[in-house]
């Protein structure tokens, strides 16, 4: 059968739909990195099963869960995989075209569907599903020559940011332009990859909204977002109650689930204007501003993106109270004063420090927003 097909089922369909989901229990994952534990570990009480395919030695997944090593397009190495899973996912967008092909060729359920991992790792594909779908997005034009960069700045003017169309993230593969003898120095810094330039965006501040939706067509959408970030790299996140964005993210974020007939999370990250939401990109999977949902809310991501891809009902997005998550960055702070704070949770991946690398996170929990405004106040987080 096609793992692709994300349709409701009809009333008739539905009991069978829930006895096959009963029978699923082996997770397939590639990719071997946080969020891949974090799945691994959200279906341990779910009773399942989780294995990954990663070529690193020390995938921090490995202590959660069964990996098999080679490269993400190793053909051994996917069969295997497809043989022992029931289901499989990703837990990173920047996966091989051609290992998504082979698990096809197999039948295999692959989530979320193979078309939405192609327009979200191509910031071209995915700007242009924004626009075909109504949700604004900023002024952007197609680069593939240092000619072509300087056309595109003098119809979308400056500042603007040129962007690799694939493989970038945490500010990775971006280059901001501010004046027009920028455009050469741009142009080699990207190596004349193929890319994007993107007019600039004056907002007040970056939000994102995490939907889910099951392989049955249930959809649910956890609160807006409040996002920081420092030098491309997320810092901070903040669910909030009652966003005035809310209805609008959500608007935005069904369109993008109903046309891919999605299964899994997805995250649509948004800038907040004056004018309303302005779409930035989308992440074809659990996600970092996300990670406060493990304590925050009823239902972490990492078990709604389990019960979405097993076709299991959906568990509830609320918030349990008020929460933040803060990301640590380059090395672990010291546990002691960390858990020291009222409500704190502490994260750590089990990765090897380095300068830029997320090596864990905490989260913050209280129950009344002025009761955390406080917390993060007098423990120096609210300005991270």
């Amino acid at each position: 059968m096609s793992g692709f097909s994300a349709a409701a089922p009809d009333s008739a369909e539905a009991p069978r739909a829930a006895q096959d989901a009963a029978l699923l229990r082996r997770i397939g994952i590639l990719g071997g990195g946080q969020l891949a534990r974090m799945l691994a570990l959200a279906g341990h009480p779910l009773g399942l099963e989780a294995a990954f395919l990663d070529p690193a030695p020390d995938a921090c997944a490995a202590v959660v869960a069964r990996q098999l090593r080679g490269a993400y397009d190793d053909g051994a190495k996917l069969e295997e995989l497809s043989a022992w899973a029931d289901v499989i996912t990703y837990e990173f967008e920047n996966v091989p075209p051609q290992a998504v092909h082979l698990l096809e060729q197999q039948e295999k359920r692959v989530y979320p569907p193979a078309q939405a991992l192609a327009i979200s790792r191509d910031r071209l594909s995915e700007k242009t599903l924004f626009t075909e779908l109504g949700i604004p997005t900023p002024a952007f034009a197609a680069i593939e020559s240092l000619e072509a960069l300087q056309e595109a700045v003098r119809i979308i003017g400056l500042p603007a940011v040129l962007k690799t169309r694939t493989m970038g993230y945490d500010g990775k593969g971006q280059v901001v332009l501010r004046k027009v003898e920028d455009c050469t120095a741009a142009w080699e810094q990207i190596q004349g990859r193929s890319a994007i330039l993107e007019g600039f965006v004056s907002f007040t501040r970056e939000v994102s909204i995490i939907a889910v939706r099951s392989s049955t067509g249930e959809e649910a959408f956890y609160p807006v977002t409040e996002n920081i970030h420092r030098e491309g790299i997320l810092r901070l996140s903040r669910p909030r109650r009652n966003d005035p964005r809310q209805g609008a993210a959500e608007t935005y974020a069904k369109k993008i689930l109903d046309r891919l007939q999605y299964v899994g999370v997805l995250t649509l990250e948004l800038f907040d204007t004056p004018q309303g939401l302005v779409a930035n990109e989308t992440a074809p999977r659990v996600h970092n501003s996300g990670h406060w949902t493990i304590e925050g809310a009823c239902t972490s991501q990492f078990e709604n993106h389990l019960r979405a891809i097993l076709g299991l009902p959906l568990g509830s997005t609320a918030l349990r109270g008020a929460a933040a998550m803060i990301n640590c960055i380059g090395a672990m702070p010291d546990i002691h004063p960390i858990l020291a704070i009222p409500g704190a949770h502490y994260h750590s991946y089990g990765k090897e420090a380095r300068p830029g690398r997320k090596v864990g996170h905490y989260t913050i929990t209280a129950d009344s927003d002025e009761a955390l405004d406080a917390i993060l106040e007098r423990y120096g987080c609210s300005s991270i």
